[in-house]
């Protein structure tokens, strides 16, 4: 049995209990409003519940587990084309939507890892043409959107949001200088002047 069987047991699981809280309530004269007639919930069942996931989860290619034959199969079914891919972001702007080329970096649909070659297929159950949303820097233009919505358009959870947005800046604190570097380096630079 699988991780994915398990999770979907324990939430039909926590379904089933949720339903049976319910129908003895009912049974009691006691509604999901509250205990009383006009007297605000103590805790709703709403918040408790845990939303069931909509999309399947992203999957990953190993490289290493890919035999010669299904590689050799691969590269016969997509060759190498010689379309003039866009080089900037000007031109990217200027393509059609959704952007045909998932080889690319900022595209949403896949993930490759340069170390290890290995393929995250973040959409399994949609096609490229499918997608919404499939640049990561047209999604950066909107501006300011909640984890929630990154989530959706990265089919990624919340919390995984979160946990990627403090890795991300916490590695731009420790890649950028301390303001006692920066004034270090102004003085060093008026002296120069100076001289």
């Amino acid at each position: 049995m699988s991780a994915d069987d398990r999770d979907d047991e324990d939430l039909d699981q926590e379904d089933m209990l949720d339903e049976a809280e319910e129908a003895t309530s009912d049974e009691d004269g006691i509604s999901d409003e509250g205990g009383e007639e006009g007297s605000p919930p103590e805790v709703s069942r709403k918040i408790r519940r845990r939303r069931r996931r909509t999309r399947p989860r992203s999957k990953t290619i190993a490289m290493k587990r890919l035999t010669r034959e299904e590689l050799r199969v691969g590269a016969a079914m997509y060759p190498p084309v010689d379309i003039p891919r866009p080089t900037t972001r000007a031109e990217c702007r200027e393509e059609m939507r959704p952007c045909p080329w998932v080889a690319c970096k900022h595209h949403l649909y896949l993930v490759i890892n340069p170390e290890t070659g290995s393929i995250k297929i973040n959409f399994p159950d949609l096609e490229p043409w499918e997608l919404q949303h499939t640049c990561a820097l047209d999604v950066a233009e909107r501006g300011g959107i909640t984890l929630e919505e990154v989530g959706e358009i990265m089919n990624l959870t919340r919390e995984r949001i979160r946990q990627v947005e403090v890795r991300g800046l916490l590695k731009l604190k420790m890649g950028s200088p301390s303001p006692d570097e920066l004034g270090a380096e102004l003085l060093a630079g008026k002296k120069i002047e100076i001289n």
